[in-house]
């Protein structure tokens, strides 16, 4: 019999299939104190929560027979997951759950601005009948931009082109063929998609890549009497832009239901002083029908870990998934490491991901995959990934996966080679661990180079010429940027060269955008790993 604990307050709908599970034994407390939960917890097979109860690691010192936390919704800031992970603790949570929600609120806010009915149903309560007052506009023939076509993107997608929209989008981690499926034109580059646009809406996570990625220049980018709205996540648009530029009459309407801090301070409200903008306080997911999808999901994942079936929202990796597996523990960080380097510097919209497997390490073909998926997908996400989740997220995104094995290398025995394919290209990593100890980056496309996979890397594509280093060292010593190293790769003399800088510092956007203005240079990315 397994005694599971809800220790806040969820649907009913999920206590009944909590309830209907025979060896289950359900324990409703969802007004407990973190105080008396301390003192019960070691009586639990399982605990779900929402953001009231923190999973401490004070409460998991005391939870003796704790095997799952169930966490009833997506963000997982209340639950300490290393801890978890530490003792075997697996942590699930419901992502997904409240993706229509989300998308009819966006929905909603989008048809506010476009027909005033904000201010129409503000002025009416004045005692007012100005119908003039509130010429709107239709959604129908609008070219609608999207970025982000996850769950939610998509989700707005379809409601905008039944409404008679053109729908683009922009996510560099998303195949073509979905956009193709949605009857949505993807475009390769974000300034693209800023210039054409009627009315831009947010669905991409936070994530470094994507903070402030909406500012000044952007939104400078988009048309006069654009319309914006966001129910995404504040941090992703810089909000001194975005006042600075309502102050300047640049926006028909602006819908906003997250902020980069909440409750919104002094500073954020000056936005509220504009009557062409539709608020709401982060109510994407407050509906019956979410918190119901919440409940059941979340019940769902518990009673499957419990019993110990496929869970595909676990969060976190219990250390014991990795037993036995230590011979070949440079080879898992080195494929998490390719998987990483792949989406920083290739992007992720590929429709198949190819990882073969050489040498003696062919046989752990199936964890080395894991983790180059947790490599690949996590830049592109603000959820955790982790070995067991990752490849149901690579499925969810629509990339198929291959795996293939060979009995050894053509240049060293052991070795790992990613290829991500779509329908344009071929990009390709590959690496080797010397000694089987020394995880190393071996293999970009076609160059053969020898790169430290740690740190910030500045990687680059130049026309192989003389003086093109000295162009870059001299920009980065003029911001105070150090090189630790440097590795170069090339298939033949004055043709294309890569090179590789491991540099002390991160680089901002501006020295980045300095690097990438020197002619010879072809492509510049900084990666992270």
């Amino acid at each position: 019999m397994f005694k599971v604990l809800v220790a806040d307050h969820i649907s009913t709908k999920g206590l009944d299939i909590l309830n209907q599970e025979e060896d289950i034994e359900v324990d409703y407390q969802p007004e407990i104190q973190f105080a008396e939960l301390l003192e019960i917890i070691k009586d639990y097979d399982a605990i779900i929560t929402r953001s009231r109860t923190p999973v401490t690691k004070e409460l998991l010192e005391r939870a003796e027979k704790l095997k799952v936390v169930g966490r009833a919704g997506v963000g997982v800031d209340n639950v300490d997951l290393e801890e978890c992970s530490k003792r075997g603790i697996l942590v699930v949570n419901t992502p997904g759950a409240n993706t229509v929600g989300a998308a009819e609120l966006t929905m909603a806010h989008m048809y506010a601005i476009l027909r005033k009915l904000h201010l129409a149903h503000e002025d009416m309560l004045k005692g007012n009948w100005n119908r003039k007052k509130f010429m709107g506009e239709e959604l129908n023939g609008k070219v609608v931009g999207i970025i982000g076509l996850g769950n939610v993107g998509s989700q707005v997608a379809i409601r905008c082109k039944a409404s008679g929209a053109t729908v683009i989008a922009y996510d560099p981690y998303i195949p073509r063929e979905k956009g193709d499926r949605l009857g949505v034109e993807l475009v390769e580059n974000l300034d693209d998609l800023l210039k054409r646009v009627d009315i831009l809406t947010l669905h991409c996570p936070l994530t470094e890549e994507t903070k402030g990625m909406i500012g000044e220049r952007e939104i400078g980018l988009l048309k006069d009497g654009v319309y914006f709205v966001n129910a995404a996540r504040g941090g992703i648009v810089d909000e001194d832009a975005l006042y600075k530029y309502m102050k300047k009459g640049k926006f028909a309407g602006i819908g906003l239901d997250v902020f980069s801090k909440e409750p919104p301070d002094e500073k954020i409200r000056r936005l509220f002083e504009f009557d062409n903008i539709s608020l709401s306080p982060h109510i994407g997911a407050n509906t019956y029908e979410s918190q119901d999808n919440v409940a059941i999901k979340v019940a769902q994942q518990v009673i499957n870990a419990l019993k110990g079936r496929f869970v595909e929202s676990a969060v976190n990796a219990p250390f014991t998934i990795t037993e036995g597996l230590a011979s070949i523990k440079a080879y898992l960080e080195l494929a998490e490491k390719l998987g990483s380097l792949l989406a920083q510097y290739a992007g992720g919209n590929f429709q198949e991901i190819i990882i073969e497997t050489r040498g003696d390490i062919k046989e752990h073909i199936d964890p080395i995959s894991a983790y180059v998926l947790k490599g690949f997908l996590s830049p592109a996400l603000d959820i955790p990934v982790n070995i067991i989740n990752a490849p149901y997220i690579a499925k969810e995104r629509g990339i198929n996966i291959v795996k293939t094995t060979k009995e050894r290398g053509e240049n060293f025995k052991d070795f790992i080679k990613i290829t991500a394919k779509n329908e344009k290209e071929e990009k390709v990593v590959g690496g080797t661990a010397f000694y089987g100890k020394i995880p190393r980056i071996m293999l970009i496309d076609n160059y053969w180079i020898d790169i430290e996979p740690t740190g910030v890397i500045l990687i680059f594509e130049n026309k192989d010429v003389p003086g093109v280093i000295a162009k870059i060292g001299e920009i980065l010593a003029k911001h105070n940027i150090n090189i630790a190293g440097f590795r170069l790769g090339r298939l033949e003399k004055g043709k294309i060269a890569l090179g590789a800088l491991q540099l002390d510092d991160r680089l901002n956007k501006t020295i980045l955008e300095e690097i990438q203005q020197i002619p010879e240079i072809l492509k510049a990315k900084e990666i992270i790993l």
